[in-house]
């Protein structure tokens, strides 16, 4: 399998079906330490980050967002005193796609870099 930290995102039409749970499961195994979570309804990848404080959370928050915004594919962030939480899932095929995977990946990226 292609190194997903660094491939890049694709457009995705709406029209696209989302990842079957077979294919998630295999992509899963390319991203260490993420859950698959299902919330309304819509299967996600999920994992959660330490920090010793806010401002290193807020930190890790705006690099994640640049890399984000960089691929235009955007997730749910979750900042609080000490830990960030990341979800990614492609919002207009409600539900997984390889770019959510690669998005995984780039931001276990940005975690090392920052020695998280």
């Amino acid at each position: 399998m292609a190194d997903l930290a660094h491939s890049h995102c694709v457009p995705c039409r709406s029209s696209e079906p989302a990842l079957s749970a077979a294919a998630s499961t295999e992509l899963l195994k390319a991203v260490p330490g993420w859950t698959l979570v299902e919330r309304e309804g819509i299967a996600r990848l999920e994992r959660r980050y330490a920090f010793g404080n806010f401002l290193e959370a807020l930190a890790f928050t705006n690099r994640v967002g640049r890399e984000a915004q960089d691929e235009d594919h955007h997730p749910a962030l979750l900042t609080e005193w000490g830990a960030v939480t990341v979800s990614w899932w492609t919002h207009n095929i409600g539900g997984l796609h390889r770019n959510d995977f690669i998005m995984a990946a780039r931001t276990d990226a940005v975690a090392l870099a920052a020695n998280v």
